[in-house]
């Protein structure tokens, strides 16, 4: 797939810019260039292999060799694979200082993740050329291993082994930013985003209690779990 790079805003740009009172042209704007750049980009897996259409990564398309040890609150990831700092349909997002790109040591996964994602957020971003790219925050530090709150946050209790990631919920502003209450999400297609999740097989999604309670974002029993401090993200843990 195309890289396409967008200039990096200073955190004060970005806020008057985008989500400030010049959102609406500043968001056209990002999805005009997105259909462009979207028309250029196809479903390719990075050996040129298709994607499933439901995103379910065969075991015939992984080739890094990674593996989660131990469980995802107590556990390593070896051979993990960092999942790409930006792309035509998703940015990436530093939860602790508030602004895109997260570095790289943040956003190690499993090869299995990190397909799984990039299949998902791009035939999401195809369907979708007329909304904003997709946010992606945490998923595991380059080895796994305790990733708490002295790595910036509120830390992790979890996103030890490459398994799970944080996929922030879309903004009704189109905001390539995360968003600061439920009311700021397009609860439309956060829900069309988990559906697409538990298609790929997504072992589970954890997600806004607000918004569950409100039956805006639903999905199977025990696979989509309301949980507390995820009212502006869905956790997505896959299985090994």
């Amino acid at each position: 797939m195309a890289r396409f790079r967008l200039p990096l805003l200073a955190a004060g740009a970005l806020v008057a810019l985008v989500c400030g009172a010049a959102a609406g042209a500043r968001a056209d704007d990002i999805a005009g260039q997105a259909v462009a750049r979207r028309a250029q980009s196809g479903g390719l897996g990075p050996t040129g292999v298709p994607f499933p259409a439901n995103c379910r990564i065969p075991k015939s398309m992984l080739t890094a060799g990674s593996r989660p040890i131990g469980k995802p609150g107590r556990g390593r990831l070896v051979n993990g694979v960092p999942f790409p700092e930006e792309s035509d349909f998703w940015f990436t997002w530093d939860f602790p200082e508030g602004f895109s790109p997260n570095p790289q040591w943040r956003r190690y996964g499993t090869e299995k993740l990190v397909l799984t994602l990039e299949c998902v957020l791009s035939a999401y971003g195809a369907r979708h050329p007329e909304l904003a790219r997709l946010g992606v925050a945490d998923l595991s530090r380059t080895h796994g291993g305790s990733f708490g709150r002295k790595y910036g946050g509120l830390g992790h209790g979890s996103h030890q082994n490459g398994l799970d990631v944080d996929v922030l919920m879309p903004r009704l502003d189109l905001c390539e930013c995360a968003p600061q209450s439920s009311t700021e999400v397009d609860a439309v297609h956060a829900q069309e985003l988990a559906d697409a999740f538990v298609a790929a097989g997504a072992q589970y999604l954890f997600v806004s209690p607000v918004l569950y309670r409100q039956g805006l974002l639903r999905g199977p029993r025990g696979v989509v779990i309301p949980l507390r401090f995820h009212d502006d993200h869905i956790h997505v843990r896959i299985r090994p």
